[in-house]
């Protein structure tokens, strides 16, 4: 095919130039729109307006411009003896190729304080159907969406070599590109304040792939990970990797795991993940106690794991971690000596997420199952102290229930059936996944051995025995934190009065399966 007219409307317009006096050098006629057409014209490229086109001016603030059979029949007409023959009825100019890039809708929602005015303003109406049109008619039609494309469709016009599977591929990066702006327009209007308990009719949204994993959990299962790139705050996916090897599978959900536990935390707060649970998480007055305080809740454990801290890395701290091997560090940031320090581990993951303010846009938790979607609300719930229930004779003191709200916020990112041992903000052992609750208490008190003494312990849901109680009592728990709701907890409450425990109900439960 031979381009002899080009239509070109964009919104991003680097690179815009180059490309367009390297088509003018070719023979190309350049058709231009508003902005695009001035920015040409002031750089000396000669351009046809749109309207001269149409016979038409843009009107209504330019929301109609290219709405009209000169653009689009041009545009989808084939190059059979039918279709031309009719376009020369109608005094049509065929239309070759389509550079068009639509209007910012994304940045534009991603700016702190807009208003749903701004938003819909920015939602692009002639460019996708113009998109939809040429790459619809790729035979006949070149499509052009991304300016990484220019230098490669100009090589090509210039040789007048255009194959059809260039065109093809072109095609399908036209309707991957309107597909995700309109789905960042769905996940937009989305996450709009609705009605309580209200979820999307269809589940449409859409990832990009953000990099190709080497391998799966496992080496046999191929791997990838995509972002949503609609959704703004600090989390895994919007992290900056600042050294260290690529990550893997199994990194990212280890460090997921522990970046969104230490975010439940104002105070600074050191967590260490291994295998999608937390075996360590202490907080302290400096980073490097909070972080020393993690890492001994379980030594042993903390091999090959992530460690996440919710505050700025020094250098005292990262020389703490040094000696250790850990898989990666995520953090807001780090002063430049302690990423000097870090970057002596030269397979170590360092990542970055800047401030913490509070939960992601994201608001979704959502599962794949073979076939469908699980989708939820994520669990942001926490411990109330004004709603919590004291239900044995002696209350907590004010140690004790700080330490019991530390422990049930970590309960919540512990895999169920799910217990958490914690003394003076710092965890003592974890019961984690087993298949009925007192072994989880067991595994839990086994691990915070003699320390288990006047510490206290959270359990994710309700006893539905007293046997996790006795085994509390055994060790030396002194106060427990639970949600309460089973037949048989008069009996546990029981338990507790007999041994002086106090014991709360907070009628939250925080399975994490």
């Amino acid at each position: 095919m031979t381009v002899k007219r080009a239509l070109i409307s964009v919104s991003d317009k680097s690179g815009l130039e180059e490309f367009a006096r390297g088509l003018v050098q070719a023979g190309v006629e350049i058709v231009s729109t508003g902005g695009t057409a001035q920015a040409l014209r002031g750089a000396g490229i000669p351009v046809t307006y749109i309207s001269d086109v149409t016979g038409f001016p843009e009107i209504l603030d330019g929301r109609v411009k290219t709405l009209h059979p000169n653009v689009h029949g041009g545009i989808l007409a084939m190059r059979t003896p039918e279709h031309l023959s009719q376009l020369q009825e109608h005094n049509i100019t065929p239309i070759d190729l389509v550079v068009v890039n639509l209007y910012p809708f994304r940045e534009t929602v991603a700016r702190p304080g807009v208003t749903l005015e701004e938003a819909i303003e920015n939602i692009d109406i002639g460019g996708p159907t113009m998109v939809r049109s040429a790459a619809k008619n790729y035979r006949y039609v070149l499509v052009v969406v991304s300016p990484q494309r220019y230098a490669g469709v100009l090589e090509a016009v210039q040789k007048g070599n255009i194959d059809e599977q260039f065109r093809l591929d072109l095609a399908r990066e036209a309707f991957a590109h309107t597909a995700s702006y309109d789905t960042a327009i769905t996940a937009y209007l989305t996450g709009l304040k609705q009605p309580s308990g209200e979820f999307p009719t269809v589940w449409d949204k859409k990832y990009e792939l953000a990099q190709n994993l080497r391998y799966g959990e496992n080496p046999h299962q191929q791997a990838a990970f995509y972002r949503d790139s609609s959704v703004t705050g600090a989390c895994i996916a919007n992290a900056v990797q600042l050294h260290g090897k690529e990550l893997s599978y199994n990194n990212i959900l280890d460090i997921n795991a522990a970046f969104e536990l230490v975010k439940e935390f104002s105070d600074i707060t050191a967590v260490v993940v291994k295998h999608n649970n937390p075996c360590g998480v202490a907080s302290a007055a400096k980073p490097v106690d909070a972080y020393t305080g993690a890492y001994e809740g379980d030594t042993v454990s903390a091999y090959g794991g992530i460690v996440a801290i919710n505050t700025v890395v020094d250098a005292e701290t990262a020389l703490a971690m040094k000696p250790v091997f850990y898989e990666a560090v995520i953090a807001p940031d780090y002063t430049d000596e302690a990423l000097a320090i870090l970057q002596q581990k030269a397979n170590l993951r360092i990542l970055k997420t800047g401030p913490l303010t509070g939960p992601t846009s994201d608001r979704f938790d959502v599962r794949k199952v073979n076939g469908g979607l699980l989708v939820q609300d994520f669990d942001l719930g926490g411990v109330v102290p004004e709603e919590i229930k004291v239900v044995t004779k002696r209350a907590p003191s004010q140690a004790e229930m700080d330490d019991l709200i530390f422990a049930m916020t970590v309960a919540k990112f512990v895999k169920s059936n799910a217990i958490a041992v914690v003394k003076d903000k710092k965890l003592l052992g974890a019961g984690a996944g087993q298949m009925n609750r007192v072994t989880s208490t067991r595994l839990a008190l086994e691990q915070a051995g003699e320390a288990a003494r006047g510490a206290v312990l959270a359990s994710d849901a309700f006893f539905p025995f007293s046997d996790s109680l006795e085994e509390a009592a055994k060790a030396g728990i002194s106060a427990v934190i639970q949600p309460g709701g089973s037949i048989r907890d008069e009996e546990s409450i029981a338990v507790a009065n007999e041994h002086d425990i106090a014991m709360i109900f907070t009628g939250m439960r925080h399975f994490r399966h």
